[in-house]
């Protein structure tokens, strides 16, 4: 499944990505920027202030129950904060609540009377934050939690914090990356190229890819960035067969993962929600209690039955289903080692991994380099970043939640690992 970029609390209408500000707010916009304060603080006067074009995505209900929940959050807004624009149109703006600063990205239309077009949260800083109070807060979730933050040094990865770090966890569409650290040891050895081309297919029941025509020429590399920043099925499930099950299983272990028998064969995204439909739930209790080499067996006899066009992505979309057997699961230690590979040998692929930062790129640009990868479905929620320091420094922050009760928050859950970004970014500042 697939994991969203960052947060989407607001939709908006037009999108901004920020960069660093320099120009100072016209007046107009500062005026704008004046008026959210107010808004936020109480109903009223939103048809004003919004654009047609944003109230047609966001109509007044959503926002004025969005702006509530920001107050139940975070108390009272108090104050306008830093205001910082690119444009005279478009830029970045903070208001101070009486619990944390919330920022936006705020967008105004170039025409008066310069409504506001574009509104999005990217993030907030909970006043006397610290990664121990991230932590509590990481704890406090229903169901199990993971945690591993390490600075990545030539003796080897050194924790900041961890919590249940060993526990193996369903970290999503996360095996991905087993899938790229393969492909970037082939490149490297010669064996691939990433401009070989190969057809697309077996295609998977969900992203882009799967509305493309069969046996689509392919490049290795767009294969990659599909599979890493769209975290398409499609092209992870080409990717994984075309460089070979086995191949990329023998990754897994060469990685480091300390109990490689728990998650291997890796899956195919098809065959792993096959094997969770109603239909298939012989098949699922034989491969939940087999060894590895009799599930490739299984997979094997089994095919016909374990294809996309057994999904009915309705009947695992609102529920979780066997997060705890028919997975692929890893802990945040086995992660931390598989992005140190990534970062020692990635090579071309550690650009790959930085193309959707996981979180809003306000905060990415906090760090030189931030590469990721996550997953999601009902149940589960996994992050996992590489992050270089304004200094130089490394560090993976590798973290998952799994609830087999009932869906994860996973705006939540974005919204504490960035957090934890942030605080780490304040402690490794540039030299």
């Amino acid at each position: 499944m697939t994991l969203r970029a960052w947060p989407i609390l607001l939709a908006f209408a037009t999108m901004f990505l920020a960069t660093p500000a320099s120009a100072a707010p016209s007046p107009t916009y500062q005026a704008r920027a004046q008026q959210l304060l107010r808004i936020l603080a109480a109903p009223g006067n939103e048809t004003d202030f919004f654009a047609p074009l944003f109230l047609d995505a966001v109509p007044v209900d959503q926002w004025r129950a969005t702006a509530a929940d920001l107050r139940a959050q975070h108390g009272k807004p108090v104050a306008l904060g830093a205001v910082r624009t690119e444009s005279a149109t478009a830029g970045q703006v903070e208001i101070r609540y009486e619990r944390a600063t919330v920022g936006f990205t705020l967008v105004v239309a170039p025409q008066p009377p310069a409504r506001v077009i574009g509104l999005h949260i990217v993030g907030a800083r909970t006043r006397d934050d610290s990664l121990d109070k991230v932590m509590t807060d990481l704890a406090a979730l229903p169901g199990q939690s993971a945690i591993a933050i390490a600075r990545l040094t030539n003796a080897g990865p050194q924790l900041v914090r961890a919590r249940n770090a060993m526990m193996q966890m369903a970290t999503g569409s996360s095996f991905k990356l087993y899938i790229l650290a393969e492909l970037a040891r082939a490149t490297a050895a010669g064996e691939r190229r990433w401009s070989d081309v190969i057809p697309l297919g077996p295609k998977s029941f969900s992203g882009r890819l799967m509305r493309w025509p069969d046996a689509a020429p392919m490049t290795l590399h767009s294969l990659a960035t599909a599979m890493i920043a769209e975290s398409d099925n499609s092209a992870a499930d080409t990717l994984l067969l075309a460089l070979g099950r086995d191949r990329v299983d023998a990754m897994v272990t060469a990685s480091g993962h300390a109990d490689p028998g728990r998650t291997l064969p890796l899956l195919t995204t098809a065959e792993a929600f096959a094997l969770k439909m109603p239909a298939a739930a012989d098949l699922r209790a034989r491969y939940a209690a087999a060894t590895p080499d009799a599930r490739r067996v299984l997979l094997r006899d089994a095919a016909a039955r374990l294809t996309a066009a057994s999904v009915d992505i309705g009947s695992v979309a609102e529920s979780p289903v066997a997060i705890d057997s028919i997975e692929w699961f890893a802990s945040p230690i086995d992660s931390i080692a598989l992005l140190d590979r990534l970062r020692r040998t990635g090579g071309d692929a550690l650009p790959i991994l930085a193309v959707n930062p996981g979180i809003a790129p306000a905060d990415a640009k906090r760090w030189r380099y931030l590469g990721y990868k996550g997953g999601s479905e009902p149940g589960v929620i996994a992050m996992n970043f590489l992050a270089q320091a304004r200094d130089g420094d490394w560090y993976v922050l590798s973290a998952s939640w799994n609830n087999p009760a009932a869906r994860v928050d996973e705006p939540r859950f974005v919204a504490l690992m960035t957090r934890a970004l942030n605080l780490l970014a304040q402690h490794a500042p540039a030299r």
